[in-house]
């Protein structure tokens, strides 16, 4: 050891104790060791501070309760007016019960600290809830009313109607709107089939939603209003993506065909349609025909026995003429009465006043042909 402390010292020096290296120990801020430190001292020393740093030297010169007296009214007047934003509205408070009139936006005086005020954003707002939300990534999971986990994201835009009921009567109004949405739409979607929220009946679904969340809104008295609910996207959950897909793929392709056999039986049945009605009108038309034509040889029969009726002989005869007309005007005989026979050859080139046929194959060898005279 460096000294020896068995002679009672307490260190280098032969001092006893906590004594120091001049015979005497440490004192403390107010006094020896061990007492405690003077306040009435320090309180002292900390006005004469104070005295020096204000002007005038003195505490309760005019100036100095001047500059008090000043930023005290700068303070109050700083609280005693306020500005309203275009967008907002405010509700001044008098003991902590709110006026009927409302601020608007604008710059604006009250008796503060009797009075204070609150303010409202009133234009419209916009919250998303499901898993593109701020809410959790479970919020948007639901099941549907065919026992189908579908994942719905949606959007709520609504604006304040009330200011009031909005800053005083409920706590977090905008809280509540977003759990009393997000329990319509689960009671909705409940309700209907997994297909209606993927594609078939968003507006339905979006304004049944909407009209209870409003009800449901009115009820609590929070004094917002709700424009529209717009669902944003529906889908599966990602664990089952893939076969969700491939059901609608089999859906699209059942679609398909149905409507190409739909296409086909359309077109048969257009063209068996007109078939009918074109054999319809070919035997309407036949009908009208054989009528008129009956009809007519009816009336020239009667016209012709009126004439008959009149003169007999001489109808007789011009019946008979015209038969022959019509029989001989085919035939290939030629008729010479007697008496008108002079200048008629013996020999008339009868097969000439007939009509040429097609040539007669070739006749064999040593056949003859035999004339006409």
């Amino acid at each position: 050891m460096p000294w020896n402390d068995k002679s009672g010292g307490g260190g280098p020096w032969g001092g006893g104790g906590n004594q120091g290296p001049w015979g005497q120990g440490p004192r403390g801020p107010g006094g020896p060791q061990g007492s405690p430190p003077d306040l009435e001292d320090i309180i002292r020393r900390g006005q004469d501070r104070l005295r020096r740093a204000l002007p005038g030297g003195g505490g309760g010169s005019p100036a100095v309760l001047g500059l008090i007296a000043l930023a005290l009214v700068v303070l109050w007047a700083f609280k005693a007016i306020y500005t309203v934003q275009p967008d907002e509205v405010a509700v001044e408070l008098r003991f902590g019960k709110p006026k009927e009139e409302l601020s608007q936006p604008g710059l604006h005086f009250h008796w503060w600290p009797i009075e204070t005020v609150e303010t409202a954003k009133i234009s419209e707002q916009l919250v998303s809830i499901g898993s593109g939300g701020s809410s959790s990534s479970s919020a948007g999971l639901m099941l549907s009313g065919d026992q189908n986990i579908v994942n719905v994201q949606f959007s709520v835009a609504y604006q304040v109607s009330d200011p009031r009921s909005y800053l005083f009567d409920v706590s977090d109004p905008d809280g509540m709107l977003t759990q009393v949405a997000e329990s319509a739409m689960r009671e909705v979607v409940g309700r209907r089939p997994a297909q209606d929220i993927f594609r078939d009946d968003r507006q339905g679904i979006a304004a049944s939603v909407r009209e209870i969340v409003q009800n449901t809104l009115d009820g609590y008295k929070t004094g917002l209003q709700v424009n529209a609910i717009s669902i944003e996207d529906a889908a599966p959950p990602r664990e089952v993506a893939d076969a969700f897909d491939e059901v609608q793929r089999a859906e699209q392709d059942e679609d398909k065909f149905v409507e190409q056999a739909n296409q086909y039986s359309n077109q048969k049945l257009g063209q068996a349609r007109g078939q009918a009605a074109q054999i319809r009108e070919d035997a309407a038309a036949y009908k009208n025909r054989v009528v008129q034509e009956a009809e007519g040889e009816a009336q020239r029969f009667i016209s012709v026995y009126n004439e008959y009726a009149k003169a007999p002989d001489v109808t007789r005869r011009r019946l008979y003429l015209e038969t022959m007309e019509k029989i001989l005007k085919d035939s290939n005989k030629v008729v010479v009465e007697q008496g008108n026979g002079q200048g008629v050859l013996p020999y008339l080139p009868l097969p000439a006043l007939q009509p040429k046929a097609l040539p007669a194959p070739a006749a064999p060898m040593g056949a003859t042909t035999g004339g006409n005279q």
